[in-house]
Formats: structure tokens, C-alpha cells, sequence
């Protein structure tokens, strides 16, 4: 009998057009191969970055009782992974917590990879405060894999990370709550830890017992909506599919990259996932990812 595939509960907002939280991870999961359980917490016409749009937010009480009827089918089990992005309330995150508890108790070596959703440079919190806390409290110690940018990072782990020093130390902080890999997004030269970026480079690292990593990527003149969703999911599968750290960044960068840079070519609003699908399972130029 072959063995399942891996399989993937995803928890995040859908919208109808465009590609950003479950609409940014399953298709690109489903794409590499692995089952996707899509659980939305909130579902919108469009993403918020439109002038506009319409839809419903979902309560917590739906989480629970849809994990509730994946516990009664008997498949927990087979959950390889759980995959969160923006939560919205405590409210939601504690119903999260609460999943991620039940699918351990099903299967203990199941990976939470938890994109801590929170502000970003220039714009500051866009969450509840009380969000920040919990991040810090209660999901920090139950993560495997961390994907902050720069804001959300120093905002855990009250260091600037605007050095070298500083920003080890804060991956050394987040280590030693739980996560083990821990991913930093949104490297330009204008808020580089390191001081060695280029105008034309854009880096993303990657922290994990190992060592660290750094994949160096030419800067795209784009600033997409659910780009941060897409590289989670793709990090994901290629943990869970057994890569190491430093491959594992390099397929996923690599990815996302092919995808941003056809849609700068386009001009077009989205991230052409479907057109872009082969260059997510294998991306036809591989950036190597190297140790810092």
C-alpha cells in the first residue's frame, strides 16, 4: 500500500479573486504534492489592499468545530503539518493553539509553521495590540517554524535587529521559546542587519540548529500581496518533505522569485500562481542558499 501523501491543515483567510492566504498556500502545496486542508477563518471577495470588498469574518467557534469533525472522521493522524498566517483576534489564536494541541495529540511529530502576522516597516501594528502578546506567550513555544519580517521579529523579541549582534540575538531568543527554524523576510538594503546589501539585492535568512543562512536574490521594484504566504507554505512542504535547512531555502526563495519576477514582466495585480505552477515545483534557475 503506498503511504499517504503529506497532507497540510492550513489556517488562514481565503478570498475569491487573487491569491493571498489559502488562496496564496493551497494551490501551491496541492502543486508539489502534498493534501491540503484548507480552514478559513475569514472569507473575502478580494484581498484588503482594493479599495474595497466585501465577505464575512469567521468566529473561532467554526475552527473548533471543524477540527472536531476532522477528529470524528479519524484523519488527524495523517496531519503532517499545520500552516497559520493572519489570525485577526486572540480569539482565533486560541482556537488555533487548540487545533494544533489536537493534531499533536494524533501525531506527535506534526510541524507548525507559524507566520506571526503582525505589522511591517512604514506601517506599523495593523493587529490588536493583545495580538503581540500572544505571539510572544503562547504560539512562540509551540512552533516549529517561525516567518517573521524584520518589524515582527524586533517586536517579539524587543530587540531592534538593526545590527549583526542584534539580530542573533533575537534568533537565539526565539530558539530557545521553541521554533527551530526561524525565517526572515523583507531584507532590502535600506534595513540590512548584516550592512552588506546591495540597492539590486534582496535577501532572505534562515536560523535552524545548523547554522545560518542567507539566500540573496535580485531585488524586483514590486511589493506583492501574499508573497509572506506563499514562501510559508513552500518552506512548509519542503521541511516536511525532508529537506534540510539550506535547501529548504533555496527551493522556497527560488520559488516565490520565479513567481514575483513574471509578475513584474506582467504588470498584473496577483501572483500568477497557475501560470507560474511548474517553476513551483521546480524552479527553473536555483539560487543557492549560503551560510552566513
Amino acid at each position: 500500500m503506498m503511504a499517504h501523501p503529506l497532507s497540510v491543515l492550513s489556517i488562514q483567510s481565503h478570498v475569491v479573486y487573487g491569491h493571498v492566504g489559502n488562496s496564496a498556500a493551497v494551490f501551491p502545496l496541492q502543486r508539489l504534492g502534498a493534501e491540503v486542508w484548507p480552514l478559513h477563518t475569514v472569507q473575502f471577495s478580494n484581498h484588503t489592499g482594493y479599495s474595497g470588498f466585501e465577505g464575512q469574518v469567521f468566529g473561532e467557534g467554526l475552527i473548533r468545530s471543524l477540527v472536531a469533525g476532522l477528529k470524528a472522521r479519524g484523519v488527524l493522524g495523517r496531519c503532517d503539518g499545520v500552516l497559520t498566517g493572519y489570525l485577526g483576534s486572540v480569539e482565533i489564536g486560541a482556537a488555533v493553539l487548540d487545533a494544533v494541541a489536537e493534531v499533536r495529540f494524533h501525531n506527535p511529530r506534526a510541524v507548525w509553521c507559524c507566520d506571526p502576522v503582525m505589522g511591517d516597516e512604514g506601517k506599523g501594528l495593523f493587529v490588536a495590540p493583545e495580538l503581540v502578546a500572544f505571539f510572544k506567550e503562547q504560539a512562540l513555544p509551540r512552533a516549529t517554524i517561525l516567518t517573521p519580517n524584520l518589524f515582527e521579529l524586533a517586536l517579539m523579541t524587543d530587540e531592534d535587529c538593526r545590527s549583526m549582534a542584534s539580530l542573533l540575538r533575537a534568533f537565539a531568543w526565539v530558539h530557545r521559546q521553541g521554533p527551530d527554524w526561524v525565517m526572515l523576510t523583507s531584507l532590502g538594503a535600506d534595513n540590512h542587519p548584516v550592512g552588506d546589501e546591495q540597492a539590486g539585492d534582496f535577501d532572505l535568512l534562515l536560523s535552524a540548529p545548523c547554522g545560518l543562512y542567507r539566500l540573496r536574490l535580485p531585488r524586483l521594484a514590486l511589493s506583492p500581496n501574499g508573497a509572506g504566504d506563499l514562501i510559508a507554505a513552500l518552506l512548509l512542504y519542503h521541511r516536511l518533505n525532508g529537506c534540510p535547512a539550506q535547501e529548504a531555502l533555496s527551493l522556497a526563495g527560488s520559488g516565490v522569485h520565479a513567481v514575483l519576477a513574471r509578475m513584474q514582466s506582467l504588470g498584473c495585480a496577483e501572483l500568477p500562481l497557475i501560470e507560474m505552477q511548474d517553476e513551483l515545483a521546480l524552479p527553473e534557475i536555483i539560487y543557492q542558499a549560503g551560510m552566513l
